[in-house]
C-alpha cells in the first residue's frame, strides 16, 4: 500500500499553530478583561469605605480638615473609577477581538481539515480500485492457466 500524502500538509500544520496563537491570545485578553474588572471592585470597594467614613466623620466632633480630606479621596476615587470603566470597556473589546480571532483561525484551520479527510478517502478510494484491479489480474492469470493446462 501506498504512503498517503496530503499536498496541503504545510497549510495545514499553519492553520494549527495560528489556531493555537489565537487561542493564547483570547486567553491572555480574558485574563486581562479580569484583572481590570477586579481593579474596578477594588475602587468601587474603597469608594464604599470611603462613604462610611464620611459618616462617620460627620458624627460627634467634626474636624474639617479630616472631611474634607475625605471628600477629596472619595472624588479622586470617582474619578479612577471613571478611568478605570473605560479601561474595562477596551478590555472587553479587545477580548472580542481575540474572540473572532479565534473563531476564524478555528473554522481556516476545520477547513483544511477536511480537505485532508476527504483527500484521503479518496487515496483510499484509489487503493481499493488498484487492489482490486490486481486481484481480477491474478483471477485473470490464474483462470487462463487452469484453461491452457
Amino acid at each position: 500500500m501506498a504512503r498517503f500524502r496530503f499536498s496541503l500538509q504545510n497549510v495545514l500544520d499553519i492553520k494549527v499553530k495560528m489556531e493555537t496563537q489565537s487561542k493564547q491570545e483570547f486567553s491572555a485578553a480574558a485574563a486581562k478583561l479580569e484583572e481590570e474588572e477586579n481593579k474596578l471592585g477594588n475602587l468601587i470597594q474603597k469608594k464604599w469605605n470611603l462613604e462610611a467614613e464620611a459618616t462617620k466623620l460627620l458624627e460627634g466632633n467634626l474636624n474639617f480638615r479630616d472631611i474634607d480630606d475625605n471628600a477629596l479621596s472619595r472624588k479622586q476615587t470617582e474619578e479612577a473609577i471613571e478611568a478605570q470603566k473605560l479601561e474595562v470597556k477596551k478590555a472587553e473589546e479587545l477580548l472580542e477581538l481575540a474572540r473572532v480571532k479565534m473563531a476564524e483561525a478555528v473554522m481556516e484551520r476545520k477547513t483544511y481539515d477536511r480537505l485532508r479527510e476527504k483527500a484521503f478517502e479518496e487515496f483510499i478510494r484509489e487503493e481499493n480500485r488498484a487492489e482490486g484491479k490486481t486481484v481480477d489480474e491474478l483471477t485473470s492469470y490464474t483462470h487462463v492457466k487452469k484453461i491452457s493446462n
